[in-house]
C-alpha cells in the first residue's frame, strides 16, 4: 500500500510489520505528517517491490514470521541496498538490538514507543540517505572527469599519484620512454580535463 503524501519524491518510508492494526496505525501517522509511505506485511511481500536504488528508509518489525527483521536486514546488505533501517520490537532484548546496530541499524526502539521518537530516527535515516546520495554522485561525477583521460594520461596520473616526489616530466618521462615536452603537454590535458590547477589538486582528487 503506497500513499502519495510525500515530503520528498524520492524519498518513501517503507514500513514492514506482520500486525496490520501497527501498519495502519504507521501509515495514518507517518502520512499526515507528509512521508510517503509504502506498508507491506511480510519481508517478502517488501522484497518483491523492493529496487536498488530506492530511498528512504525502512521501519522494519523485529519478530515477523518467516524471514524475521534481521534476516531482512542481512539480505539488503548482501544486496549492496543503502536504506538505512528502523528497527521496532514487542519483545527484542539487548543483544538483539546489538547485532542491529552493528549491521547498520539506524536504531531499535521497542514497543510501545513515542510517535516523536519514530518521527526522529525516521528523519536521522532519511539524513544518511541523503549523505549517502551526495556521496555517490561525487563518486560518479569524478569517475566521468577520469574517464574523459586517454590511456596514456591515465597511467601518467597514477605515477604521480603513486609516486609524488618522482612526478617531474624529466622523471616520467624516464620511465615511459617518451620526451619531457610530450609530458608537459599530457600534463596540460589532465589538468584541463580534470579542472585543476596544480599537481596538489590532481593527487587530492585522484585520492578520494
Amino acid at each position: 500500500m503506497i500513499d502519495d503524501a510525500m515530503t520528498d519524491p524520492d524519498m518513501t518510508v517503507f514500513v514492514v510489520d506482520d500486525d496490520a492494526g501497527i501498519r495502519s496505525s504507521l501509515v495514518r501517522a507517518l502520512s499526515l505528517r507528509g512521508y510517503r509511505v509504502a506498508a507491506f506485511a511480510s519481508a517478502v511481500e517488501f522484497l518483491d517491490e523492493f529496487e536498488l536504488g530506492m530511498g528512504g528508509c525502512l521501519v522494519l518489525d523485529y519478530g515477523m514470521p518467516g524471514m524475521n527483521g534481521l534476516e531482512l536486514q542481512r539480505h539488503l546488505n548482501n544486496m549492496g541496498a543503502q536504506l538505512p533501517i528502523v528497527f521496532i520490537t514487542g519483545h527484542g532484548g539487548v543483544p538483539e538490538s546489538v547485532q542491529a546496530i552493528k549491521a547498520g541499524a539506524v536504531d531499535f526502539l521497542e514497543k510501545p514507543f513515542r510517535q516523536a521518537d519514530l518521527i526522529a530516527r525516521i528523519e536521522t535515516a532519511f539524513q544518511i540517505t541523503r549523505e549517502l546520495r551526495q556521496t555517490q554522485a561525487r563518486s560518479e561525477q569524478q569517475q566521468a572527469r577520469f574517464g574523459r583521460l586517454t590511456s596514456r594520461e591515465s597511467e601518467i596520473v597514477e605515477r604521480i599519484v603513486e609516486n609524488p616526489r618522482e612526478a617531474s616530466s624529466k622523471e616520467i618521462a624516464s620511465a615511459l620512454g617518451i620526451s619531457p615536452r610530450t609530458v608537459d603537454h599530457h600534463r596540460a590535458r589532465i589538468m584541463e580535463k580534470l579542472g585543476v590547477k596544480s599537481l596538489a589538486e590532481l593527487i587530492a582528487l585522484a585520492s578520494r
